[in-house]
């Protein structure tokens, strides 16, 4: 683990990095941004949005808390996605999980976390949704990575009840959205192939916020 200085020492030398390799990055960089993508994800440290995608800065609008949860009261991720649709313009929309999530697993613990009881909770009411496939899985490695999995799917849910997400999705047919999970021991991406088109057309039954 670098010192606090040794920080400022790292950022010099990617900023030398990155002008050697292009001379007009930080002119680029400096534009407004016009990213496709906006990443919902864990706030987990060995996670990092922009280098699992093999993104440059710029190309990926961010944002993360523990979980990766998108609840309705959040005014932090509500602002970010609403941003992310009405001004930047995003085509696609990832809400990304991973495996070994210590959000996910503290959720299911029985004890009191404090301050996170109601932000964990959401995880617990994920688990009662989907309880009878969870409740199936015995090995209990195994029933975690599942309810990562399903928290994921929920969260995407989630997104796609706002009314920014459909109004823009009916005006311009994006942004989609996808639930991805990381594999910590592989390093590789799992896409869990949500067919965002029958969830949108399902929970507007309920959730139709355009009168479309």
């Amino acid at each position: 683990m670098p010192n606090y200085q040794q920080l400022f020492e790292n950022n010099k030398k990617w900023v030398a990095e990155k002008t050697a390799s292009d001379a007009d990055f930080l002119d680029k960089l400096s534009r407004d941004q016009t990213p496709d993508y906006l990443y919902i994800g864990c706030s987990d440290s060995r996670v990092p949005a922009n280098d699992i995608m093999g993104l440059d800065p710029g190309e990926v609008f961010v944002h993360r808390n523990v979980a990766n949860l998108v609840c309705a009261t959040d005014l932090n991720v509500m602002s970010v996605i609403n941003y992310a649709v009405a001004y930047l313009g995003v085509k696609h929309i990832i809400v990304c999980g991973h495996y070994n999530c210590g959000g996910v697993k503290a959720a299911m613990q029985p004890k009191d976390m404090g301050i996170l009881n109601p932000w964990l909770r959401n995880i617990r009411d994920v688990y009662r949704l989907h309880k009878d496939e969870l409740n199936a899985i015995k090995d209990e490695s195994q029933r975690y990575d599942r309810l990562v999995e399903v928290n994921v799917q929920e969260q995407c849910i989630n997104v796609s009840k706002l009314a920014s997400v459909q109004k823009s999705y009916i005006q311009n047919k994006y942004p989609t959205v996808h639930g991805w999970v990381f594999n910590l021991k592989t390093g590789l991406l799992k896409d869990l192939n949500l067919d965002f088109e029958k969830i949108l057309k399902d929970i507007q039954a309920i959730y139709n916020l355009t009168g479309q």
